[in-house]
């Protein structure tokens, strides 16, 4: 036996693996006729006063540790779990086929087809009718106060209803409304534009009053460039799918902000990381920034392979789905300084002092200085060539292309690109890879290498499929042209993430129902050894680890949300998902 896996981790994991297969059997099942409607949660808090307000009377808070369930018999909350007895008599644990989130449980109710359980770390629900998954909720992201006293339900005309969960500090009222992917996709496009457009650049936003996206105070962070250019690819497939001219002057507002990170730095073919205008933008306290010569703005400079990705990324789905005859002429510039700036420095990133950033560096002569990235180094630069001649034609940069392949067997290398061992992987690293397999296999045309490449693509999916990240699975059937892409799976996790995307506190550590990796992360966080519901996690981009048990910041920072909309509209746009 690993001795990293205890015996209460294994019991916990096989509980779950029969849920999963079960669920994921039905899942596969439903998939060719799924409804595109399903229930979205809400929260709002009021206090009490507010809560009688607005409820009228109407709403009655239950607050018992004992309840009848037609056809369950009773059941009682008590310190080691519910305890149930059924209509013949006979006793024995409430849920006999799962774990507890919490065992002592403080106050149960029911309404129609759910039981509500509370707890001094929050409440959970189960859908007795349905034999579906306990659904957890605690932190602020649903409670004001972990510990629940009560619960009350509301009747709802329509495509929704609501629960009131009754708390020490509050009461929480979650409201679960029938929607579709489209209309989420909606609500977090407008929490862009209110909130996360900074000089065109989508950007982080801190929140000077925790969890009021009102206080909210754009910044800087280190790679503006990366997650403006997944904002701006999820714009122009927008704009391929609808034809809405918004999504087109959304995405063109983003790529000139893009451009103008090489423009500002005063190198050619060098981008900045991000800018900040002097006396407007917080300055922040780390990196490495240059004032501009007119005094006006500050650019962060050790530009990293991060950032490269993202601008080899976003660069040719512009060019290819909306740009115009001068906007492709300006991408064929930018792609050419960029590329000559690769080449000319013997593939490396060269900043104002002359001297290499610390992660900007490709080249045959150094590809071999961190082992465990040689492979993924290999990808990157591969895509970028590859894009550069697929958008300028320049012979110099497909004999550079074919130099490493044939000389250097860089395609070769990159068929292994991912070889962290279990517990330490970089995630972000994931990200990269999946961000240079989409334009790499979407231009390469020879049979032989697109063998390779999805050889190499198909290694990694395997490896990431148990994440259920739509975007890393899109890319994958984009790619490989595959049919099993885990549709099911990715709609799934498109559905889990939370509406609300400020960063609150998240603590799963406390729970009983999860199989614990006794390896720690790379940052020596707890991590589980499955991958939680996305609305019980931390909120976070796709290059988080979905491992993590804990993590937020007390709702001290609101994410812009595209890390939905870029798989949300490149599904749409290969047509792998419907609204």
């Amino acid at each position: 036996m690993n001795k990293f896996i205890s015996r209460r981790s294994i019991q916990v994991l096989t509980l779950f693996t029969c849920q999963l297969f079960a669920a994921f059997n039905s899942a596969q099942a439903q998939t060719s006729n799924a409804p595109d409607r399903f229930w979205q949660p809400t929260r709002t808090f009021h206090t009490a006063d507010e809560f009688k307000k607005a409820t009228g009377g109407r709403v009655v808070i239950q607050r018992s540790t004992v309840i009848r369930v037609t056809n369950e018999g009773t059941l009682t909350a008590t310190r080691g779990g519910i305890v149930q007895r059924k209509p013949d008599g006979i006793l024995q644990p409430y849920f006999s086929d799962r774990l507890l989130p919490i065992n002592d449980v403080k106050v149960l109710a029911h309404d129609e087809s759910f039981i509500w359980m509370g707890t001094e770390h929050g409440a959970f629900s189960y859908n007795n009718t349905s034999n579906s998954p306990i659904k957890y909720y605690a932190g602020k992201r649903w409670l004001p106060d972990d510990r629940v006293t009560g619960f009350g339900f509301e009747n709802l005309k329509g495509d929704r209803y609501a629960v009131w969960i009754e708390t020490a500090k509050g009461y929480s009222r979650i409201e679960f409304r029938l929607t579709t992917l489209a209309e989420k996709a909606r609500v977090f496009e407008q929490r862009v534009r209110s909130r996360h457009v900074r000089h065109g650049l989508t950007a982080d936003s801190h929140l000077k009053v925790p969890g009021d996206p009102g206080s909210n105070q754009m910044v800087s962070s280190d790679n503006d460039g990366l997650w403006t250019a997944m904002y701006v690819a999820a714009e122009c497939f927008r704009y391929k799918v609808t034809g809405e001219n918004e999504a087109l002057e959304f995405a063109r507002q983003g790529l000139q902000a893009i451009m103008r990170l090489e423009e500002i730095s005063g190198i050619s073919g060098f981008h900045a990381r991000s800018i900040i205008k002097i006396g407007l933008d917080e300055q922040p306290k780390d990196g490495e920034w240059h004032t501009t010569a007119d005094g006006l703005w500050r650019w962060k400079g050790d530009t990293s392979s991060d950032e490269i990705v993202g601008h080899y990324f976003i660069y040719p789905i512009y060019y290819d789905l909306v740009a115009g005859d001068a906007e492709k002429a300006q991408i064929r510039a930018v792609i050419t300084r960029m590329t000559d700036h690769i080449l000319n420095n013997n593939y490396q990133l060269i900043d104002t002092d002359g001297k290499r950033t610390r992660w900007g560096w490709w080249g045959p002569d150094t590809i071999w200085e961190d082992p465990d990235e040689t492979g993924l180094r290999a990808l990157h630069i591969l895509a970028h060539l590859r894009v550069a001649y697929h958008i300028t034609g320049n012979q110099r940069y497909k004999s550079a292309y074919d130099d490493l392949i044939n000389k250097h067997r860089y395609h070769l290398l990159m068929r292994n690109q991912k070889i962290n061992y279990p517990g330490r992987v970089n995630h972000s690293d994931d990200e990269l890879a999946f961000l240079s397999y989409y334009p790499l296999l979407n231009y390469e045309d020879d049979p032989e290498l697109r063998k390779i490449y999805i050889q190499s693509l198909e290694r990694s999916w395997t490896v990431e499929r148990p994440e259920r990240i739509p975007l890393w699975n899109f890319i994958y059937a984009a790619g490989s042209g595959s049919n099993e892409f885990d549709k099911s799976e990715s709609i799934r996790t498109l559905r889990e993430i939370p509406m609300d995307t400020i960063s609150w506190t998240v603590t799963n550590s406390v729970r009983m129902d999860i199989p614990f990796n006794n390896s720690q992360d790379r940052f020596n966080r707890k991590q589980a050894l499955i991958v939680l519901p996305y609305d019980e996690l931390p909120i976070m981009k796709w290059n988080g680890n979905p491992f993590r048990l804990d993590g937020g910041n007390g709702g001290r920072s609101e994410d812009d949300g595209a890390f939905y909309l870029l798989p949300y509209w490149m599904g749409r746009y290969h047509k792998l998902i419907g609204e």
